[in-house]
């Protein structure tokens, strides 16, 4: 049998792709990607658990997801694994998701329109991050543009929260596609009528399937508002 490393380059060329990925790897962005979407992650799934609290059902406050903890939250596939694959490979499109916040219906004020509030609220909250983060963007531009901030800590500031808003919005985005298990299958199961909701949640098991197979066009046309605005209004002056 050849040897591998004695084999002619053609044979070493994968290996040395993988070495070279290696060596082209910023693990302090990875870091700090990770540790935005770990974050948002978290508050999303505490804003789930807070409004199914707040419309009845204390499942979720007793298992003690009304927390940012992310022990509390994280899925090992979804948390973990995907995100940091996506980074590392340089994978344009980044998403992933925690452990889904348990609520009983049985225990909501309005069994038909609560799970629509406590669906809404894990996308709303990234809205609110997403929105908070660009506002903070435009007065650190301020600041740099008036002199009043180095050029170091401007750029340190500004990737955190550029991260920040863009995962946010993409994590709002893409949880509000109708199909389960995502937030905006509760959405649209509140207009089906109950046959129809029937036949809607059989496609359970297919829904994350079609949810990555729709993500990538639906991203791409929602996210020019945000890009827009980044360009034209935040960072208006320094590009």
């Amino acid at each position: 049998m050849r040897d591998p490393f004695t084999a002619p380059y053609t044979s070493r060329q994968p290996r040395r792709k993988i070495l070279t990925l290696f060596q082209n790897l910023d693990f302090g962005q990875i870091a700090l990607q990770y540790f935005c979407l770990l974050f948002s992650l978290c508050v999303h799934e505490a804003a789930h658990a807070l409004m199914a609290d707040l419309r009845g059902d204390s499942t979720a406050r007793f298992l003690g997801r009304v927390t940012l903890d992310p022990r509390k939250h994280i899925d090992p596939i979804g948390t973990v694994l995907l995100p940091l694959l996506a980074m590392s490979t340089g994978i344009p499109f980044l998403f992933g998701w925690a452990k889904p916040v348990p609520f009983n219906f049985r225990n909501l004020k309005d069994r038909r329109l609560d799970p629509v509030w406590i669906a809404l609220a894990g996308p709303g909250s990234n809205i609110v991050i997403g929105t908070f983060s660009l506002f903070v963007m435009k007065v650190l531009v301020l600041l740099y543009t008036g002199g009043l901030m180095n050029e170091q800590l401007f750029g340190i500031l500004a990737m955190v929260f550029l991260y920040l808003a863009g995962i946010n919005f993409v994590l709002a985005l893409f949880n509000v596609i109708p199909v389960p298990p995502l937030d905006g299958h509760y959405v649209l199961k509140y207009f089906l009528p109950p046959q129809a909701e029937a036949a809607f949640e059989r496609i359970g098991p297919f829904g994350i399937i079609i949810a990555i197979m729709v993500a990538r066009p639906w991203l791409n046309f929602a996210m020019q508002p945000f890009h827009a605005v980044l360009e034209r209004y935040i960072l208006n002056g320094l590009i």
